[in-house]
């Protein structure tokens, strides 16, 4: 499933930083290739509370809920593959520039090889794909390939490489004809690229 070449194992981090990862990560998952009927079956077992995200992993597990394994195929290849391509281009260089494979790629590719990430042999989607880059950000939190990363790793790595195209990727998701799950998903990745953003802001305040 990983697009990443693992190394290390993880040392201990904080409960809210793993939680931080595990959004990350499933997102990744979710966006990597359809959900199969467990991990459907895992989604529709979230809840959340009242706030923002809350409400929208409540409302996604509530579609989950109501997806079968065959209809959430169909709606992954509709977005992001279709005949020659999908309804949404899932990659940085793509929304940041108009073309794939433009600087944002290389630019990225430089951080990669700075922390030691590398794509996995079998991978051969551009790194700049949303599910890689949230991968990524998981993996950089919690250290799966090394020491976590340090608050200021994290803020560089996502206001260089997320920031400026994630929330804006998400709000399409919502948005896309062919959405259904990933409507829900999309409210999800737009909040959560919301508070993080604004986390990241205020860690610079102090």
């Amino acid at each position: 499933m990983s697009a990443l070449a693992e190394q290390t194992t993880a040392p201990q981090v904080s409960e809210e930083d793993r939680l931080r990862a595990d959004l990350y990560n499933y997102l990744g998952v979710m966006l990597a290739g359809p959900p199969g009927e467990m991990l459907l079956s895992q989604t529709a077992g979230l809840s959340g509370d009242d706030g923002p995200l809350g409400q929208g992993i409540t409302a996604l597990a509530k579609v989950a809920a109501l997806t079968k394994s065959e209809a959430a195929e169909r709606e992954f290849n509709k977005l992001f593959i279709g005949l020659g391509r999908g309804e949404l281009l899932p990659y940085a260089s793509y929304y940041l520039t108009g073309f794939l494979n433009e600087k944002p790629l290389a630019t990225l590719r430089r951080d990669m090889a700075a922390r030691g990430l590398t794509r996995a042999e079998n991978v051969y989607e551009p790194e700049d794909n949303i599910a890689s880059l949230m991968e990524m950000m998981g993996a950089l939190i919690v250290g799966r390939f090394g020491d976590p990363a340090t608050l200021e790793d994290q803020k560089t790595f996502f206001n260089r490489h997320i920031a400026p195209w994630a929330r804006h990727f998400y709000t399409d998701l919502e948005g896309a004809k062919n959405s259904v799950l990933y409507a829900a998903l999309g409210q999800v990745g737009r909040v959560f690229m919301e508070i993080e953003s604004e986390a990241f802001r205020m860690s610079g305040d102090g």
